[in-house]
């Protein structure tokens, strides 16, 4: 996946298009069709079906529909292809916040909502999934220095609702490394940070999330690096991605190579410290924070 930055590529893709997507490139390949010939019946260039098949543009239904017929599907395959089709095609929960969220962001949702696994390392701030309404609206308020009230306030609702996902009955695992530093970064004043860090210790306790904190006293670790995400899916069409960034760029990663390193430095990381040392750690700064 490349680079995504403000003004560039299309709208993002849900995690069922991706999976459909997928699946057009699996049945061409099993038809032997080329894409040449998949563009020919189409009357596109080659270029569209593979950005059909890499989930980069919508499903046209009647795209769908001739490619399945040139790829010898049944009727009913083809019916039952379409109705998941039109579903891929239904804006996610968080189009309604598209006036506040960057359109390089909304890929990121996208996967976050879908996925099955999550990893996380975060050196400056808490995770977005984890941050108190307080903490959230002083950290975007930093960021947003030019915004209107009600422009923060939906940045803040549309941050806290990507945390519904945790109260899911499905809900994903989520494990996140953090920095000591995030701790002594006082967003929002004492209070606020006081009551963050009670929000980790009360998450830090929920079966599906792992916290882990790494002391000052590491010193220079292999993570220490840009923030990034790694999301895993239970569909098996879906390769694990990787998320990172950069003052300057976005970038969404699925080459093995590249998932690989970033999956090795989390767990090398989560090996720097323990569940006991990093609850520790969040009582000791809660206490400074008194």
């Amino acid at each position: 996946m490349s680079e995504a930055r403000p003004g560039a590529g299309t709208s993002a893709p849900t995690v069922l298009r991706m999976i459909l997507g997928k699946r057009l490139q699996e049945l061409r390949r099993g038809a032997g069709v080329s894409l040449e010939d998949a563009a020919k019946a189409l009357r596109v260039k080659p270029l569209t079906i593979r950005r059909l098949e890499k989930a980069e543009v919508g499903l046209r239904i009647l795209y769908v529909e001739k490619l399945l017929e040139t790829y010898g599907a049944r009727r009913g395959e083809i019916d039952e292809f379409i109705a998941m089709a039109e579903r891929a095609n239904e804006p996610g929960w968080w189009h309604a916040y598209r006036d506040v969220l960057p359109s390089w962001f909304t890929a990121y949702v996208s996967l976050e909502t879908g996925a099955k696994t999550l990893r996380t390392y975060e050196p400056h701030y808490v995770t977005g999934l984890l941050q108190t309404h307080g903490y959230a609206r002083a950290l975007l308020r930093a960021g947003f220095p030019h915004d209107s009230e009600d422009d923060l306030e939906r940045r803040v609702h549309l941050r806290l609702r990507r945390q519904s996902l945790l109260e899911r009955p499905d809900a994903p695992t989520l494990w996140v490394v953090m920095e000591e530093a995030v701790l002594h970064r006082a967003v929002g004043g004492p209070a606020v940070m006081r009551e963050q860090i009670d929000r980790l210790l009360e998450a830090s306790d929920l079966p599906h999330v792992s916290l882990d904190i790494v002391p000052f006293a590491t010193g220079a670790h292999v993570g220490a690096c840009a923030p990034f995400t790694y999301f895993r899916f239970e569909e098996p069409e879906l390769p694990d991605i990787v998320y990172s960034e950069i003052l300057s760029a976005s970038m969404y990663l699925d080459q093995r190579s590249d998932v690989a390193a970033h999956l090795e430095a989390h767990n090398r990381m989560s090996l720097l410290t323990s569940s006991a040392d990093s609850k520790a750690l969040l009582n000791r700064m809660r206490k400074e924070y008194s």
